[in-house]
């Protein structure tokens, strides 16, 4: 379908072709004891865009970009430097930044950082060394927890390179035990790409988990990760959430349209909403789409329900839901396609038990009006329409 050239109308109609939507199970009882993250993470990382390149002047920036383009205040949090910050460790087995790069250490970054009205992230591994040959945690996972704690750390993202005879599970919760000691609040985020089923154990030891490989800036990428994560919906809760990576928006290599439909879908997923791109030069659509209010409250909802989908014309033309804690449904028709298609979400079928809805569009700010029983709508193509769906009684 996505070959066919010109104008292609098609209309999804959730009959007897659609199949019953799974309905949300029971979330688990168990997450992680350290009460965070009650709704998915929100910040920054420097990876995506910077990879290596990273400095203290660059992290620095990046917190005022944060606070100048109204990301911090719509709810933006977390500055969280990637790999390549560390060179060694000292005589005491402590880890050592690169003191050309981070001249101040990281203590006085993370103090910058704070008095932003920010929170200071790191990264290390599980493993002997990081994925670019950096020092790893492994046999130094409460030195390493005291010394993030030390320097004012506020969320550690642990990745698994160098890390293959080690037992996931058991590594990970090593190094929670070990956060959990310093008596610090601090957010663990567990990177083992979903190689070792995290759903299944990971809501009791990390406040966010990869479930895919690394995302890269691509349309296609962007749905291979959705595709992966989205089947594991009933492992997240508040404080547990699934990870399929970080954001994209802003890099370059997708269009304005692909990006919203990127930030609307990780929104439905309740996915961590953590930007991967340079803070500070942001075109003004790039802001715009980074700090719709409306679309970061669906991710943010304090229900803590990841959505699902709930019908689709493979693998092309789709429709998502997410309850609210409010009795609303956030609806995403997502065209995957290279032509317009005409998409309509059943009501039903997106767990609202009313005949008429309000609907809204998140992304134009805008009320469409009371419909019956249905909502249908020309998407256009490697696009999203995400509505809000409020019950009338």
């Amino acid at each position: 379908m996505s070959a066919r050239v010109g104008l292609f109308v098609v209309a999804l109609v959730m009959g007897s072709l659609a199949p019953t939507p799974p309905s949300h199970a029971p979330l688990p009882a168990s997450a992680p004891a350290n009460g965070l993250a009650l709704t998915p993470p929100m910040g920054w990382n420097s990876w995506n865009h910077f990879h290596c390149d990273v400095n203290e002047q660059t992290i620095r920036e990046t917190a005022d970009a944060m606070v100048s383009s109204g990301m911090r205040d719509a709810g933006y949090r977390y500055v969280v430097i990637d790999d390549c910050w560390q060179v060694a460790r000292d005589a005491n087995g402590v880890l050592v930044a690169d003191s050309t790069r981070f001249p101040h250490g990281i203590k006085a970054l993370a103090d910058y950082v704070h008095s932003k009205g920010l929170k200071f992230g790191i990264y290390t591994d599980a493993g002997t060394n990081t994925c670019q040959g950096r020092p790893g945690t492994l046999g130094h996972e409460d030195l390493d927890a005291r010394t993030f704690a030390e320097w004012g750390v506020d969320y550690v993202k642990e990745d698994w390179c160098h890390a293959a005879k080690l037992d996931a599970p058991t590594q990970y919760a090593k190094f929670r035990d070990a956060l959990a000691r310093t008596g610090r609040p601090i957010v663990f985020s567990i990177c083992e790409w979903g190689s070792n089923q995290p759903w299944e154990w990971a809501p009791r030891v990390g406040n966010l988990w990869r479930t895919t490989d690394d995302i890269e800036d691509t349309w296609s990428s962007m749905l291979d990760n959705l595709d992966q994560s989205g089947q594991h919906a009933t492992a997240a809760s508040p404080g547990a959430w699934n990870d399929p990576d970080m954001l994209e928006v802003g890099n370059g290599g997708m269009t304005a349209d692909e990006y919203r439909a990127h930030f609307s879908v990780w929104a439905i997923m309740a996915a961590p909403l953590i930007a991967g791109n340079d803070l500070r030069h942001m075109s003004p659509e790039t802001v715009q789409t980074l700090t719709n209010r409306e679309v970061i409250a669906v991710d943010q909802d304090s229900l803590g329900a990841q959505g699902i989908l709930v019908w689709e014309r493979p693998p092309e033309l789709q429709v998502w839901a997410k309850p609210l804690r409010d009795g609303s449904r956030a609806i995403a028709l997502l065209n995957r396609s290279s032509a317009p298609a005409k998409i309509t979400a059943y009501f039903p079928r997106a767990g609202l038990r009313t005949d008429s809805a309000q609907i809204r569009d998140l992304w134009q700010h805008k009320n469409l009006g009371t419909f019956a029983r249905q909502f249908a709508s020309v998407v256009p193509p490697h696009a999203v329409m995400l509505l809000r769906a409020i019950p009338v009684r």
